[in-house]
């Protein structure tokens, strides 16, 4: 496992993302790839110059009930977790829990990103763990349909609940230790969450990007893709925007009309999207590169938007008139192969049936199939583009999301409304109801939709926000960089105001209980 020191580190710390699209779920795994190779290099030149980052990171484990709500159930699974101990200040400093989701955590989610930079000015225990059933924190047979019934967000909470037990009496913590909980995306949801179904465990959480809104037709994602394409303040334009709307009613206009073999060529596809299944694949895939670009903008791993509407309005007298925008399509596929050293695009449906169909745990970093289940009993997420906004194709509907339900897991897709609508009942929806929860949010992130964005307007409001206008996903978890925009260490800034406050809150309650 590979790591660096926050202190010398400035890259985007590595997070999970509630993806959906398999063009999606590679982009987000090229950025973790790039961030490994990068913390390897940095690793060596701080071991060259003396410095030991790692030497306070401990790996372990606890065994942790599959079933928390089933006495009777004795089965347990093993749950992952990572120690630094660097900066705490013993034995009544505080602990600061960075929450796993959807995918493995690493040994730098204690080393590098905001919350470490934060553990440093307060003397934090720094603490990372694994959701259940993702990473290495999974039994072999954990996959199978009968036993994912165990993975629930639910279950996941009353893990941190156990895990919080077990933490307090290894490092002998008592009431002065003040737990303050942080977690991205789904994680981010987590942490909300973990503050609201355990008050007394958790004093205090930051939910970056969080959706805290279960969602079956997720179709507002797209709509937020269009308007972050045709914002001027990251580089997109009306005209960006149109163009990809052109481009994708030529290439469906193209597939209407029986192309599939000229359109397959042009986007250089492993073969011929010759029934509707792959198509919608196609598409999809096309949609993916722009709504990685728009979620992790400006991250390093792709594109930038700017970059991207400088392919999708670069008009050129080499195409035919009325082309221009299918060609920059075209273009951006070749762009994104490149990258990601695709020889060519994967557009089987099949295939995708068969990834999510696979229960074997053949890499640590799998997680299509678990994460799809989740959407399926709990979230649904599915980011369609039947709503009229929506800049690319009404190919991708509900229905053939859903449909996967059915075929992975036997999940009939009628049962998934009252699924969606449990979560939102058992955790409050887009009003959780969670007080002293800091909700920070980019302004041209989708996932923003589903999150909480405004205060109440007054400090006894459960509600706590930062809306950073220019920023995407998580962006503000990373540790700060000469390159960052001025909202967003404004927004750090904000963070850290807060959470330096519940630690001085407190530690006055602590001192009142005391007398």
């Amino acid at each position: 496992m590979l790591f660096s020191s926050a202190g010398w580190l400035s890259l985007v710390l590595l997070l999970n993302f509630v993806d959906s699209g398999r063009i999606l779920r590679t982009i987000k795994n090229h950025l973790q790839d790039l961030q490994l190779q990068k913390n390897k290099q940095l690793l060596l030149m701080l071991m060259d110059s003396g410095h030991q980052p790692h030497q306070h990171v401990k790996e372990a484990w606890i065994h942790q009930p599959l079933d928390h709500f089933n006495r009777q159930r004795l089965k347990t699974f093993p749950q992952r977790f990572f120690v630094n101990e660097a900066y705490w200040h013993r034995p009544d400093g505080p602990v600061f829990l960075f929450i796993g989701g959807e995918g493995p955590i690493f040994e730098f989610d204690v080393l590098t990103g905001h919350h470490v930079e934060m553990a440093k000015q307060h003397g934090a225990l720094l603490l990372a763990v694994e959701h259940r059933f993702y990473g290495d924190s999974i039994n072999p047979d954990g996959l199978k349909t009968e036993n994912l019934a165990d993975l629930s967000s639910q279950q996941a909470l009353a893990d941190l609940a156990v895990f919080h037990q077990h933490i307090s009496q290894s490092f002998n913590l008592s009431s002065r230790n003040t737990w303050i909980s942080f977690g991205g995306s789904y994680s981010g949801a987590l942490s909300a969450w973990f503050r609201g179904k355990f008050p007394n465990l958790v004093f205090g959480a930051v939910a970056s990007s969080a959706p805290v809104k279960a969602k079956l037709d997720f179709s507002a994602y797209n709509n937020v893709v269009g308007r972050s394409l045709s914002d001027q303040a990251v580089g997109g334009s009306d005209q960006c925007l149109s163009r990809v709307r052109d481009a994708f009613v030529a290439v469906e206009t193209a597939l209407m009309r029986g192309d599939s073999s000229q359109v397959a060529r042009d986007f250089g596809c492993c073969h011929s999207p010759a029934n509707l299944d792959d198509q919608i694949e196609l598409i999809q895939n096309l949609a993916d590169i722009i709504m990685g670009t728009v979620q992790y903008n400006e991250e390093g791993v792709l594109l930038s938007i700017r970059e991207i509407c400088g392919v999708m309005t670069n008009e050129s007298g080499a195409y035919k008139a009325g082309m221009e925008a299918y060609s920059s399509l075209i273009k951006l596929s070749q762009i994104y192969r490149s990258t990601m050293e695709q020889e060519c695009l994967d557009i089987s449906h099949e295939k995708t049936v068969k990834d999510l169909m696979n229960t074997s745990l053949h890499t640590g970093r799998r997680s299509e199939r678990q994460w799809t289940y989740q959407t399926c009993t709990e979230f649904g997420f599915y980011q369609t583009c039947e709503d009229a906004a929506c800049p690319f194709s009404g190919m991708s509907i509900l229905q053939a999301e859903t449909k996967l339900c059915a075929i992975a897991f036997g999940i009939s897709q009628h049962s998934l409304p009252a699924h969606i609508a449990f979560t939102n009942s058992f955790y409050g929806g887009g009003n959780p109801h969670t007080h002293r929860v800091l909700y920070v949010n980019g302004g041209i992130d989708p996932w923003k939709e589903l999150s909480v964005v405004q205060d109440g307007g007054n400090e006894e409001d459960e509600a706590q926000t930062v809306f950073i206008k220019d920023t995407a996903h998580c962006a503000d978890m990373s540790s700060g960089r000469a390159t960052d925009r001025p909202s967003l260490r404004r927004a750090r800034q904000e963070i850290e105001k807060h959470v330096a406050e519940w630690l001085r809150t407190a530690a006055r309650e602590e001192m009142g209980s005391d007398h």
